[in-house]
């Protein structure tokens, strides 16, 4: 029902809705430092008083709790639906060639811009759903709201305030990813382990290796600093450790110093099978090289034998798994400091539906523990599902194939949504499953006809699930 009129709605304000994106995504609402009444800063502040007057323009009942969100009802009626979306963004970085990161602009069939993907465009679209089942008089039994917050891309502390006020509507979807429907996200153990050792001043000796940026991230590349060793020596170990792992050695020697950088494949900790590792293939390399036998070249090594190169699976920590609905479960070895006297390492392992604190993180914990490790977690974040047979799912899918004419189905993601705390909530839109939106990164687009569909649909929701 109502297909015909909400298509001829959005289309009719398909100008709007880019002018209102637009608007929005000229605001650097990326996180900055507290100011009073502004818990993120200025920008995220800015933008959600701007999204909030928009709403409100529209005929929308809306409120700010605190600054940290902002909600707009669609009526007063008892709430059947939340829609989740956010208007910060992520820092705009370098690299943009199509327009500045703040200037969106329209070219072809793309919206370019700092947030036009990640999540002001989505945002709006679901704003404009609203407008349209509104300004359509379409009668309703129960109540939409539309929740926007501005902590999404650092740590979702915006939705921790809300929910400590508001309860969880029945059924909540959130435009910040992809079609068809998310309703799995694996959970997440960010394994943070120490060790120390007895310093030894013995040459040929290891000084220092860093590696990695973040915890989500495959280290692309890990350095160490070594003395004593003959360059002739490491070139040599490093071709065989090569061959081994594909992993590339580049050597900088100063006098009796020498920086070595590995260099491997970076990718999302989420699928570390797509990289590899710089990190683990750093380590090989110090095996193999002639250091004085010392406490910390043996702790390297039990630390290989835990965390092997190639072992994206959890096998050697003993806590490889893998469930039907949600796959296995992955391990990315992503963060390692190691001076004369201490080690302190980070590993980010996605847990499968499967996954428990007594079968993941009590078992790596014990496994650790015997090879002189420290696992200094207590809890991990478990995992999220939401069952793809309820009515809510049924709505979503069966919309997406009606106006689409794709099949709809429930996917699982590795990574985590702002609903992931939700009891029952899914990422639903705003991107095509095949459309890489370059998000967070330079460049970053939306494809106006996705926004436009998506509108239409989160409107046909909105009317199926709260009339």
């Amino acid at each position: 029902m109502y297909r015909k009129e909400i298509e001829e709605f959005i289309e009719a304000h398909r100008q709007e809705m880019l002018d209102d994106i637009c608007t929005l995504c000229r605001i650097n609402s990326e996180k900055m430092p507290y100011k009073e009444g502004m818990p993120y800063g200025q920008g995220a502040f800015t933008a959600l008083a701007e999204a909030l007057s928009m709403a409100e323009a529209y005929g929308f009942s809306i409120t700010n709790y605190d600054n940290y969100v902002g909600t707009a009802d669609l009526n007063d009626k008892e709430r059947q639906l939340d829609i989740l979306a956010h208007l910060d963004v992520v820092p705009a970085g370098e690299g943009w060639k199509e327009t500045e990161p703040f200037e969106p602009v329209v070219k072809g069939d793309k919206l370019f811009g700092r947030g036009t993907a990640d999540d002001k465009g989505p945002a709006v679209a679901a704003l404009y759903a609203m407008r349209a089942v509104k300004e359509l008089g379409v009668p309703l039994k129960k109540n939409a709201r539309l929740i926007l917050g501005t902590d999404e891309e650092c740590g979702s502390s915006d939705i921790a305030h809300y929910y400590a006020i508001e309860k969880e509507a029945p059924m909540t979807f959130s435009p910040d990813g992809s079609y068809p429907v998310v309703n799995t996200e694996k959970g997440s153990l960010n394994g943070h382990f120490t060790a120390s050792f007895a310093p030894s001043e013995a040459l040929p000796k290891l000084v220092s290796v860093e590696a990695g940026l973040k915890v989500n991230v495959v280290p692309g590349k890990a350095r160490a600093v070594v003395q004593g060793i003959d360059v002739e020596v490491m070139e040599k170990a490093a071709e065989a450790v090569t061959g081994e792992t594909g992993i590339r050695f580049e050597f900088e020697v100063e006098e009796d110093f020498a920086t070595i950088t590995a260099i491997g494949e970076g990718a999302h900790a989420s699928k570390p099978e797509e990289g590899n590792n710089a990190l683990t293939g750093l380590l090989v390399l110090i095996q193999r090289l002639p250091f004085a036998a010392c406490e910390q070249i043996s702790t390297i090594g039990r630390l290989l034998e835990l965390i092997p190169h190639g072992d994206t699976s959890g096998k050697a920590l003993g806590i490889a798994m893998s469930d039907d609905i949600s796959g296995d479960l992955t391990l990315a070895f992503s963060l390692l400091t190691i001076s004369d006297s201490e080690l302190d390492g980070t590993f980010d392992s996605r847990c499968p539906i499967c996954a428990t604190k007594e079968n993941v993180l009590d078992v790596a914990k014990a496994k650790m523990a015997e090879k002189g490790f420290t696992l200094l977690n207590d809890s991990m974040r478990p995992p999220h599902h939401v069952d793809g047979d309820s009515e809510f799912i049924s709505t979503l899918l069966r919309t997406y194939e009606e106006y689409t004419g794709r099949k709809g189905e429930c996917i699982a993601i590795g990574g985590g949504t702002y609903v992931h705390e939700l009891k029952n909530g899914v990422a639903f839109g705003a991107a095509m499953p095949e459309t890489d939106n370059r998000m967070h990164g330079a460049d970053e687009f939306a494809v106006i006809e996705e926004l436009i569909v998506s509108a239409k649909m989160f409107a046909q929701v909105i009317i199926d699930l709260c009339s």
